[in-house]
């Protein structure tokens, strides 16, 4: 089997509703937030992120690493889905973010 054929894009699409009543909860949402940035989740809307990822395995280590990380109160919920199935998304009201996503096979880089 060639090493193409053994990627499996997915997305992990992470879902969060966390307290912010107090100083301590609000210093603990912009960790977390401040956590997905830097691991490569990239914001839908206020508390929806998305990341890319290669493969089942690249997902189990990412969402251990969101379970190593998470706030100590709230909910926080993450989706797998294919990428095609990502791409068939409807945007009902508003456009696609601004940011610079990965769209296409061809644009991402695998190290």
């Amino acid at each position: 089997m060639s090493e193409k054929a053994r990627v499996r894009y997915m997305r992990l699409v992470l879902f969060f509703d966390l307290p912010v009543a107090t100083a301590k909860q609000r210093k603990d949402y912009r960790i977390f937030r401040k956590f997905l940035l830097k691991d490569g989740f990239l914001p839908l809307q206020e508390s929806v992120y998305a990341k890319l990822v290669v493969n089942d395995a690249a997902a189990g280590s990412a969402i251990a690493r969101v379970r190593k990380n998470r706030p100590p109160a709230g909910l926080v919920q993450i989706l797998r889905v294919t990428e095609s199935q990502f791409a068939t998304m409807d945007y009902i009201t508003g456009d696609r973010p601004a940011y610079e996503e990965v769209d296409t096979m061809e644009e991402l880089l695998i190290l």
